[in-house]
């Protein structure tokens, strides 16, 4: 085991690599079906395979994560699955019977939640006075992967061919496993006391705008107390959920994000889709992909400098607005440059969306329900990006990439009039949230 002096450098190395593969994996998955089949939309049911079980498989880690007294075990055990799962489905994928892949890309989904719940070892080798600069380098950490997973994808496709898109990915995720070891792994006891890790969590990660595919996910991994109560995992799923329910903000926060992602979830086989629509190779869709990535991290750290509570529900509405309106114009993009142009600004508009997002559930939350709010409003982004990709594969022979780009950003569009109409409910409503915490 490495000392903690060099526990932070490597936790952030083997982190990242980790994530910029779970960040290529839609992208190489994307490439390398329509590489083989012909037939890209099909990769959507993968991808639903892939992130549906994370909705109860991301808490559970990373509740059993904080439990144990000795989680290197574990940690590595569930990356090692994730990474080897990983390749086996990018070679099953287009070659295989789509029951098995499927089955594969379930693992994934049970697996790669370790990839975000690395976060909240960061308190238990980290100093307290220097919780919020780890957490600003994390929250990085998920930008830069947003740029380079499907940068990878796609920079080895356009090179190789499509086929071979997922090279990379399941390279840089061995990597990342081959570093995760020597890691500090100490127990709970270790954590720094009297930090607020939780909430250092979300002020850093707003700071700096983590966002990208992990997104919701590492919403899950920050709360006002990072350690899981002894009701289980129901009881904070369930507790988390009649916060989301009673309070006015953050039920409009909570259904317009949750719309949002549906659609969201479809842009990767979009992205791909569109490509070809216009002209382009396949692989210029992991392209335009790093692209909005690209304008997420610009969109983020603007907010990092302006963004305050006080204004995060009006730049939510606004932002979802602005990320539909940038998408529909993809309807009428007649190049690539266009196209990319669209994207990244697509990207700028998201980029404070999550910072709002995580500032509102920091505000509005009850200090004992935060960390439950979070888990359990990242769960539902991630059960509806999984539901939208799966429509997006039903709906694309029939809809065309002009159909689906204008229904990725109808989602956005009614998401943002849905949340606009709750937080327009009389004041008098959010009360009951407040008597009754």
């Amino acid at each position: 085991m490495i000392g903690r002096n060099a526990g932070l450098p490597l936790h952030l190395t083997s982190a990242t690599m980790l994530r910029v593969s779970a960040e290529g994996v839609a992208t190489a998955l994307v490439l390398t079906v329509q590489a083989r089949t012909g037939h890209a939309a099909t990769a959507g049911y993968l991808q639903t395979a892939m992130t549906l079980p994370y909705v109860l498989s991301g808490p559970v880690i990373g509740n059993a994560l904080d439990r144990v007294a000795r989680p290197r075990r574990g940690a590595v055990a569930l990356a090692a699955c994730y990474v080897a799962a990983t390749g086996l489905l990018l070679v099953l994928a287009g070659r295989s019977p789509l029951v098995l892949a499927l089955v594969v890309a379930a693992v994934i989904g049970c697996t790669e939640p370790i990839v975000v719940a690395l976060t909240s070892l960061l308190p238990r080798f980290v100093p307290a006075g220097r919780l919020s600069r780890a957490y600003g380098l994390e929250a990085s950490s998920y930008n830069v992967a947003g740029i380079a997973g499907p940068g990878l994808a796609a920079g080895l496709a356009a090179v190789a061919g499509g086929q071979y898109a997922g090279i990379a990915v399941v390279a840089v995720g061995a990597l990342g496993l081959l570093t995760l070891p020597f890691l500090p792994f100490p127990g709970p006891s270790a954590s720094a006391d009297g930090a607020a890790p939780g909430s250092a969590a979300v002020e850093a990660a707003a700071d700096t705008g983590a966002v990208g595919g992990r997104a919701a996910a590492i919403e899950t991994a920050t709360g006002a107390e990072a350690r899981p109560v002894p009701a289980g995992v129901v009881s904070v799923i369930t507790g988390g959920l009649v916060v989301l329910a009673q309070g006015r903000v953050l039920r409009a926060l909570t259904v317009a994000t949750t719309l949002a992602w549906m659609g969201f979830g479809g842009v990767a086989v979009t992205a791909v889709l569109l490509a070809e629509h216009i002209g382009a190779p396949p692989s210029a869709g992991g392209r335009l992909l790093v692209a909005m990535a690209v304008g997420s991290l610009i969109g983020s750290l603007a907010a990092s400098r302006w963004l305050t509570p006080k204004h995060a529900e009006p730049v939510m509405i606004a932002g979802l607005v602005a990320f539909g309106a940038s998408l529909a114009a993809l309807a009428v993009t007649p190049s690539m440059p266009w196209a990319t142009a669209a994207f990244v600004a697509a990207g700028i508009a998201e980029g404070p969306v999550f910072a709002a997002t995580l500032m509102l559930r920091q505000r509005e939350s009850p200090p004992d329900r935060l960390g439950q709010v979070n888990t359990t409003g990242g769960s539902l982004k991630i059960g509806a990006s999984a539901v939208g990709a799966a429509l997006t594969a039903a709906s694309a022979d029939a809809i065309g990439p002009v159909g689906l780009v204008l229904a990725i950003a109808g989602f956005q569009l009614a998401g943002a009039l849905l949340g606009y109409l709750l937080l327009r409910t009389p004041e008098r409503e959010a009360g009951v949230v407040e008597d009754g915490a």
